[in-house]
């Protein structure tokens, strides 16, 4: 039996990610209204409606802020320093797109994996 259908779009750009990561372990995960793809528990990059959400690191974020098609991340009026966004311009070939993936990977890559903490059980007094 069919799916029933919901009314939205498979957002194609996720599925470019998934081709352009590989065999490379990832995760994914709903945040800012899109899918984001998490290596070791960390964010590497993400997708929206505007476009792609890219995590370069403080280091690189006015190179990259700098580069065509992107500015810096802004959720709620603040800036998210070491995150830029970039426009679907940005990202119109697989070359493009690659490129942002391996900006994201040269930072996140230098991350320690996030280990979810266990909840402790709490004894009764």
């Amino acid at each position: 039996m069919a799916k029933p259908s919901t009314g939205v779009a498979p957002d194609p750009m996720v599925e470019r990610l998934r081709a352009a990561l590989g065999k490379r372990a990832f995760t994914e995960q709903k945040m800012f209204g899109g899918t984001c793809f998490m290596i070791n528990g960390n964010m590497l990059i993400g997708t929206s409606k505007r476009g792609l959400l890219v995590r370069v690191g403080k280091d690189a974020h006015a190179a990259a802020a700098a580069r065509p098609h992107a500015s810096p991340m802004e959720m709620g009026g603040r800036s998210m320093e070491g995150y830029v966004h970039v426009a679907p311009e940005g990202t119109a070939s697989e070359a493009d797109l690659g490129a942002w993936l391996a900006r994201a990977l040269a930072f996140v890559e230098t991350l320690p994996p996030k280990v979810k903490s266990a909840k402790v059980a709490k004894r009764p007094a």
